[in-house]
């Protein structure tokens, strides 16, 4: 079953290739190739909203900023790169809720709609025309059951429709349910990913089991061609293990779904195949832990926390780590990296460690470099003022997928730069001035935007601001997610 893999973005998971792309658009504040950047917090001068960067020579926009809710983080960009989707929200009884639509040429909002709960998920259609948006606790009108994605318009800025499923009347044409999965539930959307046409969607939830209504261990297959017809919009397919994520053939035949067992509250991680002609689930091929996922041809990179994983290899003082595991998707097994850690006896295969914690971003640098951030992982904080050599570990891993060095990084080898915090944010970025790709990547940790180079995995030396590597001048605030809006 040899399938041509298209990589997707996902928020839990989020996924990103690095492209250097050609051309480039010119806003009104002269920046050709930008960076937003949400800043969730409010505090004498400064105000929440998106702040753009100058990202060809890292250094604050003379822009204003955007605003985008009391509390704006994650980020999608559409795919004709126009606009950029940003939710606020707090998760507390005050949240605003708000999804914003960004005009990305005039940096002005072009619309609001205000959800009915949080979301922790969005996807937009191939054509730029329709987002998904995943609100898990939305009411069900005259249902019991909660859960619902919302279709909002991005031309007109309007919810067009939202889709949610019945359990008092399972005959209407909303839902189809097969013998294996019960009539009712509870949040059935919390996750989301679309294919390449943009007609199949397919919506996760996550979590510990809610009681005997409650199917964590189902996928919804949802067909948008359907809304407002006398078919079923959404299918449900049983057989997983609370799933989290899925990557998609080229021909949208194929899903690749990836599911997260124990760390999700199930028994098994896995990657599961999904026959989207029939609505079936495939065999489950086991991986230690999985809940964020990267594609590369047929490279699968993944990433996790099992139970009482040891840092073999690492001097640290944290006594759990994660684990990068590498699936080749067209043999549906676990293959042996390309280089082994240096901590690895010959002839014998060794994990490939990271930090622990939940693992929810990851990015492949043009160097080879593969950026993974979790959060809740084990911080190590120095004390003040640092004694020489004390440890500082965070939630970010980069592991060199090369086979030669990077900088003082082995072949093989992963590092954990000393920083602290939780990484909400990873954007590589594509070109520089002169236009050419170049191995820098922005990440968000801690709140704070850092600019690794991959050629040395470690901060830039950025001569804007020559004495605080990886930092931008003038940019100060509670970052939450990054972005690059231009081609």
């Amino acid at each position: 079953m040899k399938k041509v893999l298209i990589l997707l973005s996902f928020l839990l998971p989020a996924s990103l290739m690095w492209l250097s792309c050609g051309g480039s658009s010119s806003p009104g504040n002269g920046v050709a190739y930008r960076a937003f950047i949400t800043n969730n917090v409010s505090a004498g001068t400064l105000s929440p909203g998106i702040y753009v960067v100058d990202a060809e020579n890292d250094v604050r926009a003379t822009a204003s900023v955007i605003p985008a809710g009391n509390t704006p983080g994650m980020m999608v960009l559409t795919p004709n790169r126009a606009q950029t989707l940003v939710f606020s929200g707090s998760g507390t009884q005050s949240s605003d809720n708000q999804f914003t639509i960004i005009d990305n040429a005039k940096e002005s909002s072009a619309g609001q709609v205000t959800l009915p709960g949080m979301t922790e998920s969005f996807v937009v259609s191939p054509d730029s025309s329709t987002a998904y948006v995943a609100v898990p606790t939305a009411p069900a009108t005259g249902q019991p059951s909660l859960g619902a994605i919302e279709v909002i318009s991005l031309s007109s800025g309007a919810v067009t429709a939202s889709i949610s499923c019945p359990t008092v009347n399972p005959a209407k044409p909303v839902c189809a349910w097969p013998a294996t999965v019960p009539q009712g539930f509870n949040q059935p959307y919390q996750y989301l990913a679309i294919g390449n046409t943009g007609n199949r969607i397919l919506a996760f939830s996550q979590g510990a089991d809610l009681g005997p209504d409650s199917v964590p261990n189902v996928v919804a297959v949802i067909t948008p061609s359907n809304v407002g017809t006398a078919n079923p919009v959404v299918t449900f397919v049983p057989g997983f293990d609370h799933p989290v994520a899925a990557f998609f053939s080229s021909d949208d035949t194929i899903a690749y779904v990836l599911s997260c067992g124990p760390e999700c509250g199930g028994i098994q991680a896995s990657i599961q195949t999904l026959d989207l002609t029939t609505n079936t689930a495939g065999p489950a091929f086991s991986v230690p832990a999985a809940t964020v996922a990267l594609v590369n041809n047929s490279t699968m990179y993944l990433a996790g926390t099992p139970a009482s994983q040891s840092c073999t290899g690492e001097t640290t003082q944290a006594t759990t780590c994660g684990l990068l595991t590498i699936f080749d998707l067209n043999t549906m097994s676990i293959v042996q990296p390309p280089v082994q850690p240096p901590y690895c006896p010959v002839g014998e295969q060794c994990p490939i460690i990271i930090t622990d914690g939940y693992h929810d971003r990851m990015a492949l640098g043009a160097n080879g470099q593969l950026f993974v951030g979790a959060r809740t992982c084990t911080e190590v904080v120095a004390p003040i003022p640092p004694p020489t050599g004390a440890e500082v570990r965070g939630c970010l891993s980069i592991y060199n997928t090369l086979t030669t060095a990077v900088g003082n990084v082995p072949a093989g080898a992963v590092v954990i730069p000393p920083a602290n915090g939780d990484v909400t944010g990873i954007q590589p970025i594509a070109k520089r001035g002169d236009g050419m790709a170049q191995e820098v990547v922005y990440v968000v940790q801690g709140g704070s935007l850092r600019i690794y180079d991959a050629t040395i995995d470690a901060l830039e030396y950025n001569p804007n601001n020559s004495n605080n590597p990886g930092q931008i001048s003038n940019l100060v605030g509670q970052f939450v997610d990054v972005i690059t809006v231009d081609f």
